[in-house]
């Protein structure tokens, strides 16, 4: 089992759209592991997009980033960090095939709603920046062996 962080970003709250795309990921059969809801500070914007602060976008994804709550969850699964990338689809709303939540409900390359690890190393640093180990909880749900055969896993 992988796991990825996962953020719903402001415009995704702002919009009312959390439940509909979360959905998603619980009807895809991924295991929530944990989740909190924040409000992202400029520090924490720095740590978490640490590659971009010096770039000439920066400013603009801080203030974005910090404008309203976000939902922070980690999700588990066979390949998570594909699939998950996969149902986001390309950065760019405008890009991102139709049926991929990007391409569903955004238009924007910063408004897309959904930021998701894109790489192992990515996952286990993003998701040390927003939770604690005990935060995250081991579960099998009870409908577990429903969603994937026992020579899958």
């Amino acid at each position: 089992m992988e796991r990825t962080f996962v953020m719903f970003k402001p415009d995704c709250l702002e919009r009312g759209l959390l439940g509909r795309i979360f959905s998603r990921f619980e009807e895809k059969g991924l295991r929530l592991v944990a989740m909190k809801m924040l409000r992202v500070t400029p520090a924490l914007a720095r740590q978490h997009y640490a590659e971009h602060v010096e770039k000439p976008f920066y400013p603009s994804l801080e203030e974005f980033i910090t404008a309203a709550p976000v939902v922070a969850t980690v999700f588990e699964g066979p390949e998570v960090i594909r699939v998950v990338r996969e149902m986001l689809g390309a950065t760019s709303g405008l890009k991102a095939a139709a049926g991929t939540i990007r391409g569903d409900y955004s238009a924007s390359r910063q408004m897309n709603l959904v930021h998701a690890s894109d790489s192992t190393e990515s996952a286990t640093r993003e998701i040390g920046i927003y939770f604690k180990k005990e935060d995250l909880l081991d579960w099998d749900p009870s409908l577990a062996c429903w969603l994937q055969a026992p020579s899958e896993a």
